[in-house]
């Protein structure tokens, strides 16, 4: 395994490693591996569901006309067509 050595590590960032380790009654070299696999979506982390922001910005932008008109397409989407499954 690699090991890497960090500096300067901001006292933000100190704090929230410190908590983890104690969180996870882990060593601080630990809680900077879990923390970092939690990040990357990688490892042990893995099985936790990833979240994703990258459409955050379109949240809201809608207007009430265009949410509505796509609700209905969804709604005629899912549909079922009792011909279909004979």
């Amino acid at each position: 395994m690699k090991a890497i050595t960090l500096r300067n590590i901001p006292a933000e960032v100190a704090k929230a490693i410190e908590h983890k380790a104690k969180e996870s009654h882990a060593s601080m070299n630990r809680a900077v591996v879990l923390l970092l696999e939690e990040r990357l979506g990688i490892g042990a982390a893995k099985k936790k569901e990833r979240v994703y922001h990258d459409l955050d910005h379109l949240i809201g932008t809608w207007s009430k006309e265009e949410a509505d008109a796509f609700d209905k397409s969804l709604r005629e989407q899912r549909k079922i067509d009792p011909e279909m499954w004979k």
